[in-house]
């Protein structure tokens, strides 16, 4: 497809976007004056239209126009899987829903009301995301009859190199036409020859192929280490020809990494993370945070009122427990919980080590005589646990999270694996809590919380959620 097509394409598909959206808004606005019996739809059709309205309609548009090319809803999606299309979708009407309410309420529109908003993002998201579905197909189908190809050179003939040339050629929806392998003679070099790729040239040659073939991306697969030049000399005239280079991220061989492009001072980097580094949904996350916390803080004030004075009459000490724990990143901070053992329980923990029931370096006893009375109920029903709240509002843990350490069992961690548990906000509940807690090894837990990182989603936190409330019903795994 040449490139004057493509665009003309492109083109079709933002203005389709566009009445999407337009149409989202008309049926939930029809939806609405349907509902609200005092007004007619005939009488809400004949309202006349202010100028101004018209103004602030087509502005916001234009600003969804641009939000949807933020979230990278015009970009190529051949390689990447369905879930990604819908994400980005889901993405980009969840950000022009919150545009329109800012809008709503600066302009102070009193048809932007909560219940308008949740279904123009119901109708936005569902139609968005159906549209890019139903596109992927067709795409397919076209891509398999020889239309829209794209040629794809690979430089490199090792072992990465040829599974990933075997992957395109045996996916014909993703439309690429494999034109061949470059690479200079070493010591593998029989081994690809058996696989009956063509080598169309040697690195030497490579800027005499791209002047005189079509090309329109190349997948890089030269060792860095061994063979920096020659990656350095074809990334260079990849930029020189505008030829989209594809390389793979895990150039240091570490399969849990994941890496990203960035900018920073006007140069280019790839930056590499673990877990989740989508801004979007952390930023959700945080605002969930803040949100449940306030609002269980204000629900169970009472409770805290009672519980205070039970600790307060039934034992010597303060109400409430500080102790310094370590956070995301390996950042200490003061946690708060509500006192459940003797005031110099800390300076006790020596005398009792040869008592400790638990695995790797954290101490646990199912009978730990520092606790009170009042501490054991406690314990068991997880109450002590809620002051957390106000750690989670200050930001210093999450809702959901792997929990926050001592510095004593910090400096008992023997394995540097473990230790990546602190790459992410600590948190109140998680898979650890809703799996048996104390009753789990701990080497089976540091895999849990780890577990927890590579698997996140937003999703994931509200079945750990949903999931805690019945572990603390329970009683299962308290100490």
């Amino acid at each position: 497809m040449n490139e004057a097509k493509r665009r003309f394409i492109l083109s079709g598909l933002k203005l389709f976007d566009i009445a999407q959206m337009i149409l989202a808004f008309g049926l939930s606005t029809i939806l609405l004056v349907h509902l609200d019996q005092r007004v007619g739809l005939d009488q809400f059709l004949s309202m006349r239209v202010k100028l101004s309205n018209c103004f602030i309609f087509v502005s916001i548009l234009l600003t969804w126009h641009v939000i949807f090319s933020l979230c990278g809803m015009y970009e190529s999606k051949r390689l990447s899987a369905r879930r990604v299309e819908i994400i980005d979708a889901v993405k980009a009407t969840t950000f022009s829903t919150v545009l329109l309410v800012l809008v709503g309420e600066l302009l102070r529109i009193s048809m932007i009301a909560p219940r308008f908003v949740i279904l123009f993002w119901f109708i936005s998201s569902f139609l968005l995301a159906m549209s890019r579905l139903m596109l992927r197909p067709l795409l397919a189908s076209l891509r398999r009859r020889g239309r829209n190809l794209r040629h794809m050179l690979v430089v490199g003939t090792n072992s990465r190199a040829i599974e990933f040339a075997r992957t395109i050629q045996n996916s014909p929806d993703l439309g690429y036409r494999l034109l061949g392998f470059v690479d200079d003679d070493w010591h593998r070099m029989a081994e690809f020859k058996k696989t009956g790729f063509p080598l169309v040239s040697g690195c030497a040659g490579f800027p005499e192929y791209l002047r005189r073939n079509v090309v329109d991306e190349v997948a890089m697969f030269l060792p860095l280490r061994s063979s920096y030049e020659n990656s350095f000399g074809a990334a260079a005239l990849c930029q020189e020809h505008g030829i989209i280079m594809r390389f793979n991220g895990d150039i240091f061989g570490l399969e849990k990494l994941r890496p990203s492009a960035v900018q920073f001072d006007g140069d280019h980097y790839v930056a590499t993370y673990t877990g989740t580094h989508s801004w979007s949904a952390l930023m959700i996350k945080r605002i969930l945070d803040i949100l449940l916390s306030f609002i269980l803080l204000v629900v169970l004030a009472p409770l805290f009122g009672v519980v205070a004075l039970l600790i307060k009459f039934s034992s010597d000490g303060p109400v409430l427990f500080r102790q310094e724990r370590i956070g995301l990143n390996k950042r200490r901070f003061q946690i708060f919980k509500f006192r459940t053992m003797v005031p110099n329980a800390e300076k006790m923990i020596a005398a009792l080590e040869e008592q400790n029931e638990s695995s790797g370096p954290v101490f646990k006893m199912r009978k730990d005589p520092r606790i009170t009375r009042i501490g054991k109920i406690l314990r068991r029903t997880s109450i002590d646990e809620l002051p957390q709240l106000f750690n989670v509002l200050k930001g210093d843990m999450s809702l959901v999270g792997p929990r926050p350490l001592t510095v004593r069992d910090y400096e008992g961690f023997s394995e540097d694996w473990q230790r990546r548990r602190f790459s992410v906000r600590p948190g109140i509940t998680c898979l650890w809590q809703v799996n048996g807690r104390s009753s789990i090894p701990f080497e089976q837990w540091m895999k849990l919380d780890l577990q927890y990182l590579d698997e996140w989603s937003l999703w994931l936190d509200v079945k750990i959620l949903a999931r805690t409330v019945s572990a603390v019903l329970k009683g299962s795994g308290a100490a």
